[in-house]
């Protein structure tokens, strides 16, 4: 043993000897890796230590929400727009009454909104004059008077039942088709150029697409406010 030792000993001073003047911590590395083989020379059964895991960084990488993490948060912790009184896909279809008799549009608009305004269609906006407040754009249960032209040669009125946007109303009326049906939920179109509601497309229910007339607007009558359209 004290031969081994001696050996050993040796080796290590000719390893001091013969190799370049280099950092403290390759000199290190030399005396263990000739211990190590001494090692097994001398014990040859030991098993061989195993060789040296090299750890690296581990890389940076981002981790991704699945479905179930983003579902168990809260609403409330993100910003939700305002909905609408009634959301759009709440809306009926337009769609027609046919009922037992013949109605004309200013009964029924007058039976819906409870105005008290009489005569034909095209008088009711200089009619409800100090009556009822007129109005230039768009109210909920207001009733919208169209003036008279070569197509509604007695004017026409109609209840409006929802504001889509400051462009689209909707509006149940009666007669429209000529027919003393109730058409319900009738999409009615803006097409003035400075969106002053003087101007309007209506529905066509056999197309199912705006109309190609253009009609023109009086204005909107109405007991009190309770939505208007903003411009």
């Amino acid at each position: 043993m004290a031969r081994f030792k001696r050996l050993v000993l040796g080796m290590a001073a000719a390893a001091f000897v013969l190799a370049p003047i280099a950092a403290e911590a390759s000199i290190r590395d030399t005396v263990n890796d000739i211990l190590g083989q001494l090692a097994l020379v001398a014990h040859p059964d030991a098993v061989a230590p195993a060789e040296p895991v090299t750890l690296r960084p581990a890389a940076a990488h981002v981790k991704m929400l699945d479905d179930s993490i983003l579902q168990s948060n809260s609403l409330s912790e993100y910003n939700i727009p305002a909905l609408p009184s009634q959301a759009v896909a709440e809306l009926p279809d337009p769609s027609v009454e046919k009922p037992l008799k013949k109605i004309f549009c200013v009964e029924y608009a007058r039976a819906r909104s409870g105005l008290a305004v009489f005569g034909d269609a095209k008088f009711w906006w200089t009619r409800a004059k100090n009556l009822y407040a007129r109005l230039s754009t768009p109210v909920e249960e207001a009733v919208m008077v169209f003036t008279a032209d070569r197509k509604l040669r007695l004017g026409h009125v109609a209840v409006v039942t929802n504001i889509i946007s400051n462009r689209e109303i909707r509006v149940d009326q009666a007669n429209w088709q000529n027919h003393g049906e109730i058409d319900h939920s009738t999409p009615v179109l803006d097409v003035s150029a400075k969106n002053d509601w003087t101007k309007v497309r209506v529905w066509d229910m056999r197309s199912q697409t705006f109309g190609s007339h253009i009609y023109s607007i009086s204005g909107f009558l109405a007991k009190d406010l309770v939505r208007q359209a903003s411009n």
